[in-house]
């Protein structure tokens, strides 16, 4: 019996404000995951200018291809096929991924795969926990917020959303509102570790109605209301305790939505040993992941996130969504076109 060589992908990711690119194969292994981020380049405006981020792509995206062909020791001759994301986000970055994918995909007569990105967060568990279908997904980011059952590729049963704010969004004006600076995420976790959670008294929205959706407008505005109740200038334990109070707050609302939509999966599939996984950005914060943990155990599912590298936008998601569209499907032609919008709702199941 011969032995099978694994099957390679090629991702490429530029939705946002991260230039990546990686080589995967279906063994599970990461052959490598460059990252360029221009956080750099946005900081001074305090959030992501497309322009600035659409110039950026173009400008690095060619070099960080090679330098993950480099310390894959991958050639493109002997890929299985390029995957890059083909949206949701920011449409000038997106043109110059899906362009840069499809001229190699020609180039080379390879398989090309429009991913979508919030799949691709969908999906990494499986690339790195091997998780099986189905599983329920809290998809945590600075554009969204969901709770879906995950039942296989481009099939998802969305049980919840945000009615207003993404909570990356949340974590990002909270940051500026108590001059954490830019990206919000980890500077209102770093701020946290040094405050008294319990100093403000904050609302935890829809915390204890039924269902699975979330709101966060209402916490925002309670957390602007409290710093400008501290004035101009808050000293530095103020904007810890408020950074405290808010995160613990977040970690209050997204248990309590989950505990209603792991009751929910054990409705649909009783006979299943139920899984929550935590994707996207937001997921890399280890207080969210201890409450989620927490009320995962409470409820007898298991909770799986994968590594913070792999929860904030990466090539490496978008090169095995690629992987797991091949196993199941057709490649897509080349005459997809990028979306700037494209809802999980409306992904075509693989075949």
């Amino acid at each position: 019996m011969g032995y099978m060589i694994p099957m390679r992908v090629l991702g490429i990711e530029t939705s946002c404000d991260e230039t990546a690119a990686a080589i995967v194969s279906d063994d599970r292994s990461i052959l490598s995951n460059v990252v360029l981020s221009q956080l750099d380049d946005h900081r001074p405006f305090g959030g992501v200018v497309p322009e600035i981020a659409a110039r950026a792509h173009l400008e690095h995206l060619d070099s960080i291809i090679a330098r993950a062909r480099d310390e894959a020791g991958v050639d493109l001759d002997a890929l299985d096929g390029i995957a890059a994301t083909g949206g949701p986000g920011l449409i000038g970055g997106v043109i110059v991924g899906v362009m840069t994918a499809k001229a190699i995909a020609a180039a080379r007569n390879l398989p090309f795969i429009a991913v979508n990105h919030l799949e691709a967060h969908a999906l990494t568990a499986r690339l790195t926990d091997d998780v099986a279908f189905p599983y329920l997904l809290l998809l945590i980011s600075g554009g969204h917020c969901q709770l879906l059952i995950v039942e296989g590729v481009g099939r998802h049963v969305l049980l919840g959303t945000t009615m207003d704010d993404a909570i990356g969004e949340a974590f990002d004006k909270t940051a500026k509102l108590l001059g954490l600076g830019f990206p919000g995420g980890p500077a209102v976790e770093a701020a946290a570790r040094d405050g008294d959670p319990a100093r403000f008294h904050l609302p935890r929205p829809l915390k204890g109605r039924p269902g699975c959706d979330f709101s966060f407008s209402g916490l925002k505005t309670a957390v602007r209301q409290a710093a400008l109740d501290l004035g101009h200038d808050p000293s530095t334990q103020d904007a810890a305790d408020l950074a405290a109070g808010f995160q613990t707050a977040v970690a209050d609302v997204l248990a309590d939505r989950c505990r209603h939509a792991l009751a929910e999966f054990a409705t649909r599939h009783p006979d299943v040993s139920p899984v929550l996984v935590a994707a996207g950005g937001v997921a890399s914060n280890q207080t969210l992941r201890s409450a989620l943990t927490t009320v995962s155990e409470a409820q007898g599912a298991s909770m799986v996130a994968p590594p913070p590298a792999l929860c904030t936008d990466n090539a490496a998601m978008v090169a095995w969504a690629g992987i797991e569209r091949l196993r199941t499907g057709a490649p897509d032609t080349l005459d997809f076109r990028p979306r700037p919008r494209w809802p999980l709702a409306e992904l075509h199941a693989a075949q």
